[in-house]
């Protein structure tokens, strides 16, 4: 074969193999799933870990460094750039929701920043989305709750993976703009300084920086404290005592003791109540049951902040704490307290001045801020194999016609002393 022969037959091998690669490139193999990207609707928050690492642990931050794009939202200002990224670091969080494959995350910001609109803060949390928070969340500051969790939608970049639309979510801590309490230090030994200063969670995981106490003669109750977390064996006794005091008070035979109310705020766990309830929540006392408590001669425990709410979308035919769930986690203290004429009495009169006025102003908030999501909601389907068909605009209709049954139920069945 000639020399001129072979370079035009090289030539026709390459040009076939361009004809080929430019008829193919953009179809996407039978059965694939499509390729998501950012939607451009609404920031993106860019986060590149030291050395491109994935995130793997619960408990080890790794460094990373971070920026967010608003975009053309003019309200919402940059925080750094991809040539001047700002440093933060980032883990994982969650108990089952860790299992998923699209994972939730703990961001630790290299100082106290204010993001899109928030309060400064160093901590924040990026959660899956889901209609279940934006009313729970939204229910909580309708309700007056002492301090309910802001958050704020973004899609995110993970090491140049789009990695979809997350919910970036205020934490619960004791801060100022937060859980605006006295701050117990660590270790504390004074007396009269370890009263006062807790914020704790009645959990049902087995964790570190836990006290177990029997709440009944048929199950225990599992105390998480949070702040703070390294306990002197003084802090470690009064917590332990506090709950077992409290406990009994709640478990007092006598239905008509006030005792329960020298510990615990009775206005607070009464609208705690109201938004489980409304939201048929069944996780709502057994776990992600925060409390706080500040410093002070008449301080109590104060039921929230409200956290990680879901909503079962059923026909109500009893409160939610009896009705039964897919697992078999036992609701806390709530079955004795509706016993008692005084916390029935405060479930009254707090849901007489939220219904139906304050709480009616849900489904518009619902609307403003799941309607402009439909874009990144789709590309999110598409980035997690989940299903199209969950459109922005079911999601919404579902969660308010969920909540609206709920509501329409309960005031029907307010609790009175049984």
């Amino acid at each position: 074969m000639s020399v001129h022969i072979m370079k035009k037959y090289l030539l026709l091998i390459c040009l076939a193999l361009i004809a080929t690669s430019s008829c193919t490139e953009n179809e996407e193999e039978p059965g694939s799933i499509p390729t998501a990207s950012i939607s451009n609707t609404i920031p993106v928050l860019y986060i590149e870990t030291h050395g491109n690492q994935p995130v793997t642990s619960k408990t080890e931050y790794i460094d990373a460094l971070y920026w967010l794009d608003p975009l053309d939202n003019e309200d919402i200002a940059p925080l750094g750039s991809e040539e001047e990224p700002l440093p933060m670091q980032i883990r994982g969080r969650g108990h089952s929701s860790w299992k998923s494959p699209k994972k939730p995350y703990k961001l630790k910001l290299g100082k106290k920043t204010a993001v899109m609109g928030m309060p400064p803060n160093k901590h924040w949390a990026l959660l899956k989305p889901s209609e279940n928070t934006v009313a729970g969340l939204g229910l909580g500051k309708l309700m007056d709750m002492a301090w309910t969790p802001d958050f704020r939608p973004v899609e995110v970049m993970l090491n140049g993976d789009y990695i979809g639309l997350y919910f970036l979510t205020e934490t619960i801590r004791i801060s100022e703009n937060r859980v605006d309490i006295y701050e117990q230090k660590d270790g504390e030994t004074n007396p009269s300084l370890i009263k006062g200063g807790w914020l704790v969670e009645v959990d049902n995981y087995k964790d570190e920086c836990q006290i177990v106490i029997p709440e009944n003669n048929r199950w225990n109750l599992t105390i998480k404290y949070h702040s703070p977390e390294n306990l002197s064996d003084a802090q470690l006794r009064w917590l332990t005592d506090e709950f077992k005091a409290l406990n009994s008070a709640i478990y007092s035979a006598d239905k008509t003791s006030v005792a329960w109310q020298e510990y615990l705020d009775a206005e607070s766990i009464a609208r705690f109540f109201i938004l489980q309830e409304v939201m048929d929540n069944p996780d709502g006392f057994h776990g992600s049951f925060y409390l706080h408590k500040d410093l002070g001669d008449n301080a109590r425990w104060i039921a929230g902040p409200v956290w990680d709410l879901v909503c079962y979308n059923r026909a109500k035919t009893d409160y939610t704490f009896r009705m039964k769930a897919h697992y078999g986690f036992i609701p806390h203290w709530i079955g004795e307290l509706i016993r008692y004429e005084t916390f029935c009495s405060h479930v009254k009169a707090a849901w007489e001045s939220v219904y139906p006025g304050e709480l009616s102003l849900i489904y518009d908030r619902i609307d403003d801020i799941v309607l402009p999501l439909g874009e990144a909601w789709k590309n999110d389907c598409v980035r997690w194999g989940e299903a199209p068909s969950q459109t922005a605009s079911v999601r919404a209709e579902r969660i308010k016609t969920a909540l609206k049954r709920n509501m329409e139920w309960f005031d029907a069945h307010l609790p009175e002393c049984e």
